[in-house]
């Protein structure tokens, strides 16, 4: 037979060596320790993403009524809503593996204002 009679399930000798490669590429990504500690990390912050946005809908309701009842807006409550987004816009930004700074309560304190992110630097320039 020659290759070009070959079944198309036949692999070649030259294609076995580049694809060992990417095996043991594939070995070793999922191998990696710190994957599989960043997925434990993701499922915790999937959990307090949850509990943010059911406290956070609270605290709308409440505004709500709030603002019903007096005509005027609570601050603190505002406080707390802000924070609660800003929170929000960490886990999300940790969970789509834009940064690696884990949010509160791990590598960061509570968020009282947005930070500054690489794209926010460059935009200034």
């Amino acid at each position: 037979m020659t290759s070009d009679d070959q079944p198309m399930d036949h692999v070649s000798s030259s294609a076995n060596a580049s694809g060992e490669t990417e095996r043991s590429e594939l070995e070793k990504n999922i191998t990696a320790r710190s994957t599989w500690i960043r997925l434990l990390f993701m499922i915790i912050y999937v959990f307090l993403y949850t509990i943010s946005r059911i406290v956070a809908s609270v605290v709308v309701l409440i505004q709500f009524f709030n603002v019903l009842f007096t005509g005027a807006t609570n601050k603190q409550l505002k406080t707390l809503g802000h924070s609660l987004a800003i929170y929000s816009f960490e886990v999300t930004n940790y969970l789509t593996f834009n940064t690696e700074k884990k949010p509160f309560p791990f590598d960061a304190a509570w968020p009282t204002e947005l930070p500054r992110t690489e794209s926010a630097d460059s935009d200034d320039d």
